[in-house]
């Protein structure tokens, strides 16, 4: 996890977040335009993450739910004001972008595989977000109108299809998916926890909730191929998680609709 000295004025921040941020050292940990992260250097640590108002509602909610099941970091604060405001505690390891997990590879993808069944064996009950499906085909739709695509994320099985084209097979399809499983929602490497192999928590759960566990399964093997640089690992992963809950032409739909993300 990137993380560079900055100095900030603090008379921008709200009263309740300031005790944190007087006296510490700041570093700049920001991975995505959308949101600024702050890691705050005092005590055990803590990450202030800011994003627009409203934005880092659902994600205070969902990190707050897995909190409280051992999954990821206590939320000490959520403010709504000009802009959001997330101050949670830091998770104890790395990210499994480091380089000791990236360089056993076999027992990564073994690992990632592992944390992601038990995941989905966790209860979903009381979970802020109980139809993460509606919601995630309510972005296609968004996005479908409003011309956003990528079609880097489709299985190259399924050829170079245009948008409209993608559109149609998700509109099929879609019927297949389901809610019945609690997600991580971006089951990627850097937001898995890990101190020296074994799970500290997850971070960055703002779009999970309760739906297909497809969803989770193909960004799995996603986050593999990509971080990793080699597809190598797919097979590996999904036969480490459980074939018998692994679905192929779902995986496939999912990343139909990952093209209008």
């Amino acid at each position: 996890m990137v993380r560079r000295p900055i100095q900030i004025n603090t008379e921008d921040y709200p009263e309740k977040i300031l005790s944190y941020l007087e006296d510490a050292k700041l570093y700049d940990s920001s991975c995505s335009p959308f949101a600024k992260v702050i890691y705050i250097d005092k005590k055990d640590g803590f990450y202030l993450k800011t994003a627009e108002k409203g934005t880092l509602k659902r994600e205070a909610d969902m990190t707050g739910f897995f909190a409280a099941k051992g999954l990821s970091a206590e939320v000490v604060e959520y403010i709504s004001l000009d802009r959001d405001y997330m101050l949670t505690r830091k998770i104890s390891g790395e990210d499994c972008t480091y380089y000791r997990y990236t360089e056993q590879p076999e027992k990564l993808c073994d690992t990632l595989a592992t944390l992601l069944r038990k995941l989905h064996g966790e209860s979903s009950e009381g979970c802020p977000v109980p139809d993460h499906t509606a919601v995630y085909l309510e972005t296609v739709e968004k996005n479908y109108k409003n011309k956003c695509f990528d079609l880097s994320y489709l299985d190259s099985s399924l050829g170079n299809l245009d948008a409209d084209e993608v559109y149609k097979y998700v509109f099929e399809r879609k019927h297949l998916l389901k809610s019945d499983t609690l997600l991580h929602g971006d089951y990627c490497l850097p937001n898995i926890m890990l101190d020296d192999f074994v799970f500290s928590g997850f971070i960055d759960v703002g779009n999970g909730g309760i739906g297909d566990r497809h969803v989770d399964l193909f960004w799995g093997a996603w986050t593999l191929n990509f971080n990793l640089k080699t597809d190598k690992y797919r097979n590996r992963f999904f036969d480490a998680y459980g074939r018998d809950c692994v679905d192929l032409e779902i995986i496939k739909l999912i990343s139909a609709i990952e093209c209008f993300g």
